[in-house]
């Protein structure tokens, strides 16, 4: 069970992911960009700044760092991206795995079609189903 300070970090995470909605960046290269850039490495800490410094400042870092995945092309609902986000961080705090090896699993064109099917399902259940899914399809 994931405690108060986790469960914010989710939120703040969703948000971020629903912030590029509304600058109109395309959601694929955004997202991957997220998941494999130092910033969600830092993310990933037991404690860095960053977790703390809300969506506005993740997304001027990341201006700074995946300056290249912040363009125009297909953008996903917002509400799949805030799902995205929010059960990209839970699904960290849930297994230990980083958020690169969790992308690896469940890049973000596989998280669009699973919002529909997942997105009613507790977050547990959805990154079991997003893990056997991978798991399935590679073998283990």
């Amino acid at each position: 069970m994931l405690d108060s300070l986790q469960l914010s970090l989710c939120d703040t995470q969703g948000q971020l992911f629903e912030l590029s909605h509304k600058y109109g960046y395309a959601s694929e290269p955004f997202v991957r960009g997220f998941m494999k850039s130092g910033i969600s490495e830092d993310m990933d800490k037991a404690f860095h700044h960053v977790q703390w410094a809300g969506k506005e400042y993740i997304l001027s870092r990341m201006k700074d760092e995946v300056s290249q995945e912040l363009k125009q092309g297909e953008i996903f609902d917002s509400e799949a991206l805030f799902w995205m986000g929010y059960l990209y961080r839970f699904w960290h705090f849930y297994t230990g795995e980083s958020s690169r090896e969790i992308y690896r699993q469940a890049p973000a064109k596989a998280m669009n079609v699973a919002f529909l099917p997942y997105h009613s399902l507790s977050p547990e259940m959805a990154v079991d189903r997003l893990k056997s899914t991978y798991q399935a399809k590679h073998g283990g």
